[in-house]
């Protein structure tokens, strides 16, 4: 369960394709050697001969020894060794691959598996969702972690969306962010799920109200959510809890590039940048987006006005399919690899294989074609990195 999305416009951006083309070696030397004749001649053919067989020798034992070694995607360290996570969960040489797997709470596990079947491999990080209802009873909206994430967090990663949100709660129990800032929710909500949290031991992704430059001025202003987000971050240090990666998510559109800016809470208060950009097509009335151009532009603005520094984090990624042109979501997906390693610092790429509302608003993946494009995509090295 999750909340409705704006209506966005259609945003292009100008696709370069240009690049720097690679020079031409130097020009030889213009001085010719002299035509030799008779035994000298004879001399400098087998010297030739024999060093051209040297050197071929040679190259087919590197050779050799490249392919015994596997494949040389792994980064500069040359070794998995080098490639294991950093201790805010950065994937060295590469980056994650992660989904949202539409479930329900008791089947999270099954559903998982079975989308890393169609996939054709694990899921580095798996999605979920959480509101702050009381997290107690047998309602486990507001439980941070629920059995079955424990589960899969064995040998997953887990990224926990936490909204500021009572699903299902009348409007009077709906939490606002000066209400979080000011300490109303610590006893009931905020400690107790910090506490569990602490308890699970692992490492956590943990978002607060993604996407939150929707969420004004229903929840507050974007000076109220600031305070809110450090409140709950400085409520977890206070208590102790180390275990978690603090993630930020925006919806990366840049018509709220003012408010998202005002609603960063700094670099000292984050781990990791996210933001959510998809290839809507007809759904809220948008035209045909390539990959590159639902990230790119993003991607440089988040660059030049939050951080140049910290891993960036696609948390939702993905296309409609086009009922006119079949094969079109499976090419959409064939370039997200290509297109991923151009874009500097984003360390994690998650799929969302579910729907927004709305007409044409499907937003799974569609057909064969397109799951075969998509396991191929995320089979690539750059995209398979040790988890430990």
């Amino acid at each position: 369960m999750r909340f409705n999305r704006p209506h966005r416009p259609s945003r292009r951006t100008p696709h370069a394709t240009g690049g720097r083309h690679r020079g031409k070696p130097p020009e030889e030397d213009a001085r010719q050697d002299l035509p030799v004749s008779g035994p000298l001649a004879s001399s400098r053919r087998r010297l030739l001969i024999t060093s051209a067989t040297v050197v071929s020798a040679v190259l087919v034992a590197v050779l050799a020894l490249r392919n015994a070694s596997g494949p040389q995607e792994q980064g500069a360290a040359g070794s998995r060794a080098d490639c294991r996570p950093t201790a805010l969960l950065v994937p060295p040489c590469g980056a994650w691959f992660g989904a949202f797997v539409p479930h329900e709470r008791d089947d999270l596990p099954e559903k998982v598996r079975a989308y890393e079947k169609r996939v054709g491999r694990e899921l580095d990080i798996v999605y979920t969702y959480h509101d702050m209802s009381l997290p107690s009873g047998t309602r486990r909206e507001g439980q941070l972690l629920t059995p079955e994430e424990r589960r899969v967090g064995e040998d997953h990663l887990l990224l926990l969306s936490w909204e500021s949100k009572w699903w299902g709660g009348t409007r009077q129990q709906q939490p606002t962010w000066k209400q979080i800032a000011a300490g109303e929710l610590d006893d009931r909500v905020i400690d107790v799920q910090a506490r569990r949290i602490k308890d699970y031991g692992r490492k956590v992704f943990l978002s607060f109200d993604l996407e939150m430059d929707t969420r004004t001025p229903e929840s507050g202003t974007p000076a109220d959510y600031v305070k809110a987000y450090r409140h709950i971050h400085d409520r977890f240090r206070a208590l102790g809890v180390d275990n978690v990666v603090w993630t930020w998510i925006t919806t990366g559109y840049l018509n709220h590039a003012d408010e998202i800016e005002k609603m960063y809470p700094g670099d000292d208060y984050v781990d990791w940048v996210g933001y959510n950009q998809y290839n809507y097509y007809l759904c809220h009335d948008a035209g045909w987006l390539t990959f590159a151009q639902t990230q790119k532009a993003t991607h440089d603005w988040i660059r030049a006005n939050i951080s140049d520094d910290k891993p960036l984090m696609l948390s939702e990624f993905g296309t409609a399919a086009d009922v006119d042109r079949p094969q079109r979501q499976a090419e959409w997906y064939a370039r997200v690899p290509g297109v991923l390693k151009g874009l500097d610092g984003v360390k994690a790429a998650l799929q969302w294989n579910y729907r927004d509302p709305g007409p044409h608003c499907n937003l799974a993946v569609a057909s064969d074609a397109a799951w075969d494009s998509l396991r191929k995509a995320v089979s690539d090295p750059y995209l398979n990195q040790p988890l430990r």
